[in-house]
């Protein structure tokens, strides 16, 4: 047993059961025990592989997105450029070289990097510590600074906890974690149907039958944010794995050393996550005042940003190695199979409705 799972044992026999977004809450946040909190998941050597880490040419592609964003916005003098869950930091590194080529860009650019992890934030301090640009951290979008900001969030909210309803015959019910007979970890429905919950829902999906399973977040984050842009002028960008459409349908996963587990099983040792509602997102940043661009694959996004003239351009200096190096990685990124990102994954973005098209949003 692990030391998170003796303590939420603890939390339901004192409380009762938990919702799975209290359960993934704490599983990947908790001070002491949680996931991201006490060690780096990335790459082949720790739990799974983001975008970022496959290639330079991501993070230098969103570089280059955040100085053209910058520029349509009429060149601010001063910018906020924000990452929400910036990793080991791969990303921002990557998106600061390529912008070098727009040297105003850099001038005007103040860092701010999300983050709740001690141990990621030591690898970002490590990675960016030498940037000659101003660099902050945050463990809430809310201390962000007033003023213009443009934002990047790579499979960030895919990480946010998730609550999920279960329909019954009496009404759509809240899905809980709470001990079996025998003591252990297991899920169940709250007794009682959520009040009033199939008004709240998406058209079309309230009326699903018996079993059916439907997931949501908060979306203050997204709130928050869209508020933002539209009052000061600016964009945010969100790259994630997910749907394009709210739908019904079970999606929480852990995963753990490259490979799915049982998100009961290990509390605090594995990655949990659930696939992101585009449309949720979009509704609520329109409803915050700002305007929505997308959603695209994330295939369409970087090709229309021009990754396979960037993958040419690497290719023409490298060695045969590398250059094998570069076309996989461009296929991962971009393309459509088994293992690619390209279709599975998406883009969006919300801006200030006084914003043109966005790059790589424009056909």
């Amino acid at each position: 047993m692990t030391p998170l799972e003796a303590e939420i044992r603890r939390i339901i026999a004192v409380d009762g059961p938990m919702s799975v977004a209290a359960f993934m809450g704490l599983c990947l946040g908790h001070p002491v025990h949680g996931y991201y909190i006490t060690r780096d998941p990335f790459g082949r050597g720790g739990d799974f592989v983001t975008a970022p880490e496959v290639s330079q040419m991501f993070g230098e592609l969103l570089g280059l997105w955040a100085a053209a964003t910058w520029q349509a916005m009429g060149a601010p003098a001063r910018l906020a450029l924000v990452e929400l869950g910036p990793g080991r930091g791969t990303l921002m590194a990557d998106a600061l070289r390529a912008a070098r080529i727009v040297p105003a860009f850099g001038a005007a650019l103040g860092v701010h990097l999300v983050e709740t992890s001690p141990v990621l934030q030591r690898l970002q301090q490590e990675r960016l510590g030498s940037r000659d640009v101003p660099i902050a951290w945050h463990r809430d979008v809310a201390t962000l600074p007033d003023g213009p900001l443009i934002v990047i969030a790579n499979e960030f909210f895919d990480a946010l906890p998730v609550h999920q309803a279960v329909k019954t015959a009496r009404g759509w019910h809240e899905r809980m974690i709470g001990l079996n007979p025998g003591g252990a970890l297991a899920f169940a429905l709250h007794p009682d149907p959520i009040p009033g919950f199939a008004t709240t829902m998406p058209p079309g999906l309230a009326g699903a039958p018996a079993g059916a399973v439907y997931e949501w977040r908060s979306g203050a984050i997204v709130a928050d944010l869209a508020g933002r842009v539209a009052r000061n002028g600016g964009a945010a960008v969100i790259v994630d794995y997910g749907h394009v459409g709210s739908a019904l349908g079970e999606t929480l996963q852990a995963v753990g050393r490259h490979a799915f587990a049982d998100p009961l099983a290990t509390p605090g040792t594995v990655d949990l996550t659930a696939h992101v509602d585009f449309a949720a997102l979009a509704r609520t940043a329109e409803r915050a005042g700002a305007r929505t661009h997308g959603p695209v694959t994330q295939g369409a996004f970087l090709r229309r940003l021009g990754i396979e003239t960037r993958a040419a351009t690497l290719r023409a200096t490298a060695t045969a190695a590398q250059a094998a190096d570069i076309d996989a990685a461009l296929a991962r990124l971009a393309g459509t199979g088994q293992d690619a990102m390209g279709e599975l994954f998406k883009a969006l973005a919300f801006a200030d409705p006084r914003l043109g098209p966005l790059p790589g949003f424009d056909s």
